[in-house]
Order: C-alpha cells, then sequence, then structure tokens
C-alpha cells in the first residue's frame, strides 16, 4: 500500500468533514498547484458556512481558548484581523483585554513584503489602515514581541502542519520568533 497525505476539511454542502488526499510522491511536481487548489477549496467552504454554524463553532473555539490561553497567561497576545471567512476572534480578545489591565493584543503588519511580520499594539475602537488585501492594521506604534500567536488556518493536515494563503510570512515569522504558536480555524 502506498503512503497516502491529506488535508481535512468542512464540506458546507453536505454538512459532512471530508478528507482530501492523494499519495505521497504523485505531486511532486506540482506541490504549489495542489496546494492552491486545495486552499481554494477550503476558503470556499469555509466562506460557505451559515452564520448559525459559524457561531457554534465561533464559541466552541473561544472555550478551548480560555482554557488555553489562561492556562499559558501571556502578557501579550498576537491574533489576526479576520478576512475571507476566518475565525472572528475580536469580541475573544477583547474579553481576554479587558480581564486584566496589563495584558497587551497585537496585530499582524507587513512591514516589508517578503520579509517577516512585526506585530503592534491593538485595542478596540482605535484607528486602523488598510493593507494591500484590504485587511486592517495599526499602521504606526512600536513592534512588540508575542507570547502567543493566534495563526488563521485554511487547511491542516494529520500532523498538524498549516495551509495558509501562500505568502509564508508566519513561516518566516516564526521561524526566528518562536512564540507559542496556536492554530485557528474551521
Amino acid at each position: 500500500m502506498r503512503e497516502r497525505e491529506g488535508v481535512f476539511l468542512y464540506d458546507a454542502k453536505t454538512g459532512k468533514d471530508v478528507t482530501l488526499s492523494w499519495e505521497i510522491g504523485s505531486m511532486s511536481d506540482d506541490v504549489a498547484g495542489v496546494r492552491a487548489a486545495i486552499r481554494q477549496r477550503a476558503i470556499a467552504a469555509r466562506e460557505a458556512v451559515a452564520q448559525a454554524q459559524r457561531v457554534v463553532w465561533e464559541r466552541a473555539i473561544y472555550c478551548y481558548l480560555d482554557d488555553l490561553v489562561g492556562q499559558i497567561a501571556p502578557a501579550a497576545l498576537a491574533f489576526c484581523w479576520p478576512f475571507r471567512g476566518e475565525v472572528d476572534l475580536r469580541g475573544w480578545v477583547e474579553a481576554w483585554l479587558a480581564a486584566d489591565a496589563l495584558r497587551v493584543a497585537l496585530l499582524p503588519v507587513v512591514a516589508q513584503k517578503g520579509g517577516a511580520l512585526v506585530f503592534r499594539h491593538w485595542q478596540p475602537g482605535m484607528e486602523l489602515a488598510l493593507d494591500m488585501y484590504g485587511i486592517p492594521f495599526p499602521e504606526e506604534g512600536p513592534e512588540i514581541l508575542p507570547d502567543v500567536v493566534l495563526v488563521p488556518l485554511n487547511a491542516f493536515d494529520a500532523r498538524g502542519f498549516r495551509l495558509g494563503y501562500g505568502g509564508g510570512y508566519f513561516d518566516r515569522t516564526l521561524a526566528h520568533l518562536k512564540p507559542v504558536t496556536v492554530g485557528v480555524g474551521f
């Protein structure tokens, strides 16, 4: 039997979990193409999720994060502004901030194309600029190193490897920062 690789996705049309898999070695000539196809399908599935289901899933994620982040007890926590149907963590982060005045929330900023991300302070209601994708970010302020980074994902495989948007920003960033990293997605 040949070894297989795969990623897990939720099919909003059928309401069932599905696994996209392939034989290892069968995609060696077009890894980027396979990743792009998986990314496209994952984003479409996520964007198709009904609002009621999204609320259920987000509440479950918030409960998990309450426990996990409570155990880690970071002073500085980075998260991402929701993009293309990603989990919206803003309300959860607001509650996390409200529980302790010494806590700091951070958003990632693309300071240099092809470089690592930097993280800047975020607080509810602050003015934000829009990047080239329309994602809000703090335009000014010092770089702050996060203790924990909540990283969005489009898909993941059986070993927990993340499939993002393909720009490599989180890969480059996490390779040199080494914070506690938590993949967040549905």
